[in-house]
């Protein structure tokens, strides 16, 4: 504050000057009168500067301003350099992330609650084409694909989308939205094309393999079938293992056609779909359990609408084939099967449920993957394939629906299949 003081110091000195013309002058006030309007001329003029700065200054460039002035510039000035030196901070931060995430191999965007493009980086620049002149368009015009656009406008994140590069259609990417802020979303984009060409192979070689066992298959079952023709030429022990065979053999007839199913559900569904009375198809199904029951459980049926659905039949009787045969041979003699299609808010529901040994809640998450039994044992003794329940899940997603398990262990388990897409409608019985 030194300025101050000088400026104390000249006031009192001006002062002592005026009071002793009281003394000397013919005018006694008019000295003080002068320096009193030398004085307010000289403080119009510093407050005028001082208001032109505030109005048009840069923060760096303080005016040349003397006394009691200055050190207010001075006081002015030092909020302004703490907030220069935050941002400052913030701005290397700034720098900081956006070169970490430029370097990334995935793409980064950044999307408006408009859906307009903020940033992205040199990934994403490479796998979309974006480019500068991009900025603020809207993301599903420079991305057209119907089920980008779609995905988007869902607002339904849990699962990614997977789908070709715009930029290269050999490329495949997995696109994850994360929602933030007011509305506005981060996409993050992983090369998957790797990853899906593993998948083609393995489709491709599951496919291969099973199609041409199928006819080695065939032989091997028609000797066996020739030797049951004459068994009464065989000795006991031979007998036995001819049966058996023929079991091992139906088994693997079984899981090669279950293979050829799951790969032909892997591929885009270019099937003619048309309307499927699920009343009489559910009725043939209940009939062939019957027939694997014997009579062994007692199997109820109860179709409380009319219902069609609108998609392929064979699909529809293999994904409710397996469902109503894995509840019979999973129930113990004389328990229940209850088969019950119904409608709630707009779905169509179909609920099996049965009274028998039961799920452990660990097992419930990998029911449909490949090959995955809760009991092993228990599977080889039912001839189970470890297929059935990945088939129904492949057929309940190419008809937009989906599986829910409820099971409790030694009391019995539940599987309904929930068909929600307003494209596979229910009539009601009127």
């Amino acid at each position: 504050m030194t300025g101050w003081y000088r400026e104390r110091s000249l006031l009192l000195l001006m002062l002592s000057v005026g009071l002793s013309g009281l003394w000397w002058s013919p005018w006694p006030f008019l000295p003080l009168a002068v320096i009193a309007l030398m004085l307010l001329a000289w403080q119009l003029r510093q407050t005028f500067r001082f208001k032109h700065w505030l109005a048009t200054y840069e923060r760096n460039d303080a005016p040349d301003m003397s006394g009691l002035w200055r050190d207010i510039t001075r006081l002015a000035l030092r909020p302004t350099k703490r907030s220069q030196r935050y941002r400052h901070r913030l701005q290397a931060v700034t720098d900081r992330l956006q070169d970490s995430t430029s370097a990334l191999e995935e793409a980064v965007i950044m999307v408006d609650r408009h859906g307009n493009l903020e940033w992205w980086n040199r990934a994403a620049s490479r796998f979309l084409g974006l480019r500068p002149v991009d900025e603020n368009q809207p993301l599903t015009n420079l991305i057209r694909a119907p089920e980008f656009t779609e995905y988007l406008l869902r607002r339904e994140f849990d699962q990614p989308l997977i789908m070709p590069a715009p930029a290269n259609k050999e490329r495949w990417l997995e696109i994850k939205v994360t929602p933030f802020g007011r509305n506005d979303r981060l996409l993050i984009l992983h090369d998957v094309t790797r990853l899906r060409q593993l998948e083609d192979m393995r489709k491709d070689f599951v496919a291969n393999v099973s199609h041409e066992l199928r006819t080695p298959l065939t032989v091997i079952r028609g000797y066996l079938e020739t030797l049951e023709d004459v068994s009464d030429m065989l000795p006991h022990a031979a007998l036995r293992m001819v049966s058996q065979m023929q079991e091992q053999a139906i088994r693997m007839e079984s899981l090669v056609r279950d293979l050829l199913l799951l790969s032909r559900l892997d591929t885009p569904n270019h099937d003619t779909h048309h309307m499927v009375p699920v009343g009489s198809l559910l009725q043939q199904i209940v009939s062939e359990a019957n027939a694997v029951s014997a009579g062994q459980h007692n199997i109820q049926l109860s179709i409380e609408t009319k219902a069609t659905l609108n998609g392929c039949d064979q699909e529809l009787r293999s994904a409710f084939t397996n469902l109503i045969i894995n509840a019979v041979k999973y129930t113990p003699e004389g328990g229940d099967v209850r088969i019950r299609w119904y409608e709630h808010g707009g779905q169509g529901r179909l609920a099996v449920e049965d009274s028998g040994i039961g799920i452990e809640a660990h097992h419930l998450p990998r029911l449909t993957e490949r090959f995955y039994r809760a009991d092993p044992s228990r599977s080889k003794s039912t001839g189970g394939t470890g297929l059935g329940l990945a088939i129904v899940k492949h057929v309940l997603l190419r008809h937009r629906a989906r599986l829910e398990v409820q099971s409790t262990p030694g009391e019995g388990s539940c599987f309904t299949a929930i068909f929600d897409d307003l494209a596979y409608p229910c009539d009601k019985a009127g």
